[in-house]
């Protein structure tokens, strides 16, 4: 059989960002620095953003239980991120849910309406891993989109001969096991047997213990250990061989908050499944949900952006809440909206946890970002910039959360820790008139 002359031009630029919880007009901004950034992502054939919202008019219900804020946005908020330059959406996050199956085909409908094209959802999970695409110049482009962070019930189901599927998200589990030294496992083991649970589970080893949902085994040191899940990995790789036949260009997207030894870290099994998914025929894995900055790995000529942090933050313009968020901070049936955001800020000023670098009270993480230029010839990366984003962390919260391109000493910042989180994964990146540019 013939192989596919992929790539028509053999050159594709991709735009990509991380997280856009976006409630607001964008078009209605006419700051150069955030006009300047808009025309990068138009200047780019595709324009990638992981779209951890739901558009729609209140439709559904708001889930008992939520990615933490009940996100929900405007329809017109569909037409703005086409305005943009975006035309490629991930769908799969932990907020895909917040408004339940009503409130996800809503926004698919939308989103189908406005001519973007997304992934990572639908009626059954034969439809949520399936890949969507998208037709360019450049020929043709598809997004599989996966989320490792998610709740249970959120996760789309196969459907069979005598039983209709489950609609929801794409997953990527992950099956974590906590190594403990003996003495903390016969603790465990004791506390166990103190609760009134069951010692041990059929077909557990005598140095293993599932303690409320959570599996121990005695180990020499002490450590975590997450592989990701067989089904779930074997499935996904089969989308991206799909994907890898039937278009020039393959894109996957995963959201992800699970870390590794700290928050600046991707989780080992996220690393794993990013080189499966290029081994099996991807251009790029873009991950988001961690809500900082984590490296850039080239791997066989493809980038790997193991989190390129917020976008578009605008969570605290939410103009209705469910009655879930009152509740939780003790309001009562005259609370508004502002009323809880004041209290979210409060609670962030007083609290004595360790702060991330560059955070505000107005969003979750930091408001540093970049946006990642990346140009294909040939079937290889050619060129990759990134340019150092700010979402304003000193503005009031209606104003912070607006992406534009920051300059100065505050860009150097930026770059230099991609510079320092990158060389994890032995990438050089050299910071030129404000952009840093890896080297290839």
């Amino acid at each position: 059989m013939e192989a596919i002359d992929k790539g028509k031009e053999k050159r594709l630029i991709l735009a990509a960002t991380g997280d856009s919880l976006i409630t607001r007009r964008l078009s209605t901004n006419v700051e150069d620095d955030f006009l300047s950034l808009i025309k990068l992502i138009r200047s780019a054939d595709v324009g990638f953003t992981n779209l951890e919202t739901t558009v729609h008019d209140f439709k559904g219900h708001p889930a008992a239980q939520s990615g933490g804020a009940w996100m929900v946005s405007p329809p017109y908020v569909a037409e703005e991120l086409k305005w943009a330059g975006f035309n490629l959406l991930s769908r799969a996050n932990n907020h895909t849910m917040d408004w339940s199956e009503g409130g996800m085909f809503a926004t698919s409908e939308i989103l189908d309406k406005t001519g973007l094209t997304h992934a990572g959802v639908g009626r059954d999970l034969a439809e949520a891993r399936r890949p969507a695409y998208i037709d360019t110049s450049k020929g043709r482009v598809a997004l599989i989109s996966a989320s490792s962070t998610f709740a249970p019930w959120g996760r789309a189901g196969h459907a069979r001969r005598e039983v209709q599927g489950r609609p929801g998200l794409n997953p990527l589990r992950c099956e974590t096991t906590y190594y403990v030294r003996r003495e903390t496992f016969d603790a465990l083991r004791k506390l166990n047997e103190e609760l009134g649970l069951a010692a041990f589970r059929a077909g557990e080893e005598p140095d293993e213990l599932t303690l409320l949902g959570t599996r121990f085994v005695v180990g020499e040191t002490t450590r975590i250990e997450m592989r990701v899940h067989s089904g779930d990995l074997e499935g996904n790789l089969r989308s991206v061989k799909e994907a890898s036949r039937q278009a020039d260009w393959v894109v996957v997207s995963l959201h992800t908050h699970e870390r590794g030894k700290d928050v600046y870290a991707p989780a080992s099994f996220v690393v794993t499944f990013a080189k499966a998914c290029i081994d099996a025929g991807a251009d790029a894995v873009v991950m988001h949900g961690a809500h900082v900055l984590r490296g850039v790995e080239v791997y066989k000529d493809r980038p790997i952006y193991y989190s390129l942090s917020n976008f578009i933050y605008q969570s605290r313009s939410l103009e209705k809440l469910p009655e879930d968020i009152y509740e939780r901070y003790g309001l009562g049936a005259d609370a508004t909206p502002a009323d809880a955001f004041d209290i979210m800020e409060e609670r962030y000023y007083s609290s004595q946890e360790q702060r991330i670098d560059g955070g505000a009270p107005h969003l979750t993480g930091t408001t540093y970002s970049v946006l990642a230029l990346s140009s294909f010839e040939d079937r290889k990366l050619a060129e990759l910039k990134l340019y150092p984003v700010t979402l304003g962390p000193e503005r009031h919260r209606i104003h912070c959360g607006y992406p534009r391109l920051a300059g100065g000493d505050l860009a150097k910042k930026i770059i230099d820790q991609m510079v320092q989180f990158s060389a994890l994964f032995g990438t050089q990146i050299e910071c030129k008139d404000g952009v840093g540019v890896v080297k290839l």
